[in-house]
């Protein structure tokens, strides 16, 4: 199931983002930019399981951080932000062999934060709705 699901991304125009550490032990995370807007993909793996044999939560709280993350940072154009808040709603389980999918949508920016939501689907099921607060960072020097 995930090489068929794996083969679908990349024949839709998907690439994998080039991750490290925690993310990467989760992943592969997979992205691809359709009409100017972000979208990120994930395809839950036997990995990815909780004691149901469903897609563990902790993994979709993960993904929608991360893509939420990510696109706020593409619209920072800073290179460090650090989630000050998540929330997260569970609408529905997701099944192993899914493909999940995030389309993060800024809802506003200041001088120091970033609000962005996504919804997490399955096909045409939303599996989670979640926000989060971004805060832009000072570069490191």
């Amino acid at each position: 199931m995930t090489d068929k699901a794996t083969e679908k991304l990349k024949s839709s125009g998907w690439t994998i983002v080039d991750t490290t550490g925690f993310l990467h032990l989760v992943g592969p995370l997979w992205q691809r930019i359709v009409n100017t807007e972000h979208e990120y993909a994930l395809v839950a793996q036997d990995k990815h399981h909780n004691r149901r044999g469903l897609v563990q939560g902790g993994l979709l709280m993960t993904f929608a951080d991360r893509t939420c993350g990510m696109t706020a940072r593409y619209v920072s154009g800073r290179p460090t932000l650090a989630t000050v808040q998540l929330d997260t709603h569970f609408v529905d389980s997701g099944k192993i062999g899914e493909i999940l999918m995030s389309r993060p949508r800024v809802v506003r920016t200041t001088r120091s934060l970033i609000f962005v939501t996504t919804e997490v689907t399955a096909g045409d099921r939303c599996i989670v709705m979640a926000s989060g607060v971004f805060k832009i960072l000072k570069n490191e020097t």
